[in-house]
């Protein structure tokens, strides 16, 4: 069984910040690369960012300077929840988040192989 659950999700005003966390369970407990994605209203899903947790590794999507480095994405072990730090949020920020996890990933950002390995997803709003 695949268990991924995200909380934290909220409204907030632009410049404010939320830590989203994703709770997982069942055999991808320990897996190589769980990941946030985030779906924009009316746009696809993109992701936001890849943690190879057997290393610590964090990779990040390449969004405009002016977005870059607002993100942080860690898990302090395997059996504890991954989190996904967002400051200064912006509008744009806006979208229904998602983490996900994939037990062999090709590159350094991962991906789900079925859809067994995306949680339900928890809403961001944020207001100008």
């Amino acid at each position: 069984q695949v268990g991924l659950k995200e909380s934290g999700g909220a409204s907030v005003q632009a410049g404010e910040s939320l830590t989203l966390a994703c709770t997982i369970s069942g055999d991808i407990v320990g897996t190589v690369c769980l990941a946030w994605f985030r779906q924009p209203p009316g746009k696809e899903r993109e992701g936001v960012a890849s943690l190879f947790t057997r290393t610590g590794a964090a990779y990040y999507a390449d969004y405009p300077d002016y977005l870059k480095g607002r993100f942080e994405v860690w898990q302090d072990s395997p059996d504890k929840p991954m989190y996904l730090q967002m400051n200064n949020l912006q509008p744009e920020d806006t979208a229904m988040y998602y983490c996900a996890a994939d037990p062999s990933p090709d590159g350094p950002f991962c991906y789900p192989p079925d859809d067994r390995y995306w949680g339900q997803g928890t809403q961001v709003t944020v207001s100008s």
